[in-house]
């Protein structure tokens, strides 16, 4: 295969290097570029950083023109992540609006939907979360128990989510509901645009193990939503879930690509400024293997991401195959942080975050301890198993069970 850029992907990728250069100072939470304290701040920051992406129309270069993109490739889009990875940026709290609401409008919306919510989600104008996992319906999404009960011109919504990103600054949430419970659990099931505005709309930010609050729980009480909110058709929200979550992940693998490259950098250069009898730890045998196989596994995400992409249009259905990517991906990545920790020993307990009084080594315990979800966000380790084996090698669903 060759991996060689097409002339109009090099044009492309000259002109997105000339906008990083006029447009990033520099890492994002170093003193060229300082990041603000406090959620708000923060959120702040990852809106202002979207809205100047939006300026330069690289906010969702993939998608139609129409609705703010340029109608890029998919191997545009990932040329897009791969000059990105060399720089930290703010996070942008549309990444879900962009990487799954957005498309599933374009898919199953209907007109007036997607005049009425693409535009703002590119200009990050609103926020979008996703409600889909509930306290007993994670990993088994279609075992969900919230209710969404038909009333004339809208539908009635109780129950609870759980593990939702941005749920504190969501606007809109792209919600699975039950709205027929005398049919088999993937059948009655239908998706819904929710105003987070709505009277009835709780949520509660749950505290993780950094101290932080990434995500929340949602509690929708007698919430009214109208039945013009209704995505696709009803009943039918399985569907709409499924093509959601194969556009989750293979969003994912771009990102997950450009994350793990950025974080590999700043673990090899805290290799370098670390010495043991004198000397840089990269020149231990233990050490530099281990970065060479980090540096493998980058590679082998890379190749992949090219290979997914090539020959397609960003219209095309993703399929199942980002899975592959963050299996490859949540292992590597909690690896990895766990070797800065190692290397650091007792002094990761002591470091509070990047800069001069840490010596220039970051907050690696911290960003250590988010890895751990790796292997449960975006689908747990075990249910992608499941789709690789079924989906991709096609072994069957009796893969595992007692003959």
């Amino acid at each position: 295969m060759n991996f060689s850029l097409a002339p109009t992907e090099l044009a492309f990728r000259d002109e997105l290097r000339a906008w990083i250069q006029k447009h990033i100072p520099g890492d994002f939470g170093t003193p060229r570029w300082p990041a603000p304290e406090g959620h708000g701040a923060k959120l702040a920051a990852g809106v202002a950083w979207a809205k100047k992406l939006n300026e330069g129309r690289w906010a969702a270069v993939h998608w139609p023109a129409a609705y703010g993109g340029r109608d890029a490739s998919p191997m545009e889009q990932f040329i897009l992540y791969d000059e990105m990875a060399g720089y930290r940026t703010p996070i942008p709290p549309t990444v879900i609006g962009l990487g799954m609401a957005g498309p599933v409008l374009m898919h199953y919306g209907t007109d007036a939907q997607r005049e009425r919510y693409l535009r703002k989600i590119v200009s990050a104008d609103e926020i979008w979360c996703q409600g889909f996992s509930e306290p007993n319906a994670g990993s088994d999404v279609a075992n969900l128990s919230t209710s969404a009960v038909a009333s004339g011109d809208h539908y009635l919504v109780n129950g609870q989510k759980i593990w939702t990103s941005f749920g504190s600054d969501a606007d809109w949430c792209l919600l699975l509901a039950r709205t027929d419970p005398t049919v088999p659990k993937h059948k009655g099931i239908s998706c819904l645009l929710v105003d987070m505005r709505t009277p009835g709309v709780e949520v509660r930010p749950i505290r993780q193990i950094t101290g932080e609050s990434e995500f929340t729980e949602v509690f929708f009480t007698n919430v009214v939503v109208p039945r013009a909110n209704l995505l696709g058709r009803e009943h039918d929200g399985w569907r709409v879930a499924i093509t959601t979550l194969m556009h989750e992940r293979a969003n994912i693998a771009a990102l997950v690509y450009a994350g793990f490259k950025r974080e590999l950098r700043e673990v090899v250069g805290l290799a370098k400024r670390l010495t043991r009898h004198g000397r840089p730890l990269t020149e231990d045998p233990v050490v530099r293997r281990k970065l060479v196989d980090y540096y493998a596994v980058a590679e082998t995400l890379r190749i992949n991401n090219i290979r997914m992409r090539v020959g397609k249009s960003a219209a095309d259905d993703p399929g199942p195959i980002g899975s592959i990517f963050k299996l490859v991906w949540a292992t590597a990545n909690q690896s990895m942080h766990r070797l800065a920790v190692d290397v650091l020993g007792p002094a990761a307990e002591l470091l509070a975050g990047p800069g001069a009084e840490s010596g220039g080594h970051g907050d690696w315990l911290k960003r250590y301890l988010r890895t751990l979800a790796n292997s449960i966000e975006g689908g747990t380790s075990e249910i992608l198993r499941g789709i690789v084996a079924e989906r991709i090698l096609g072994l069957g669903r009796t893969l595992g069970k007692a003959s």
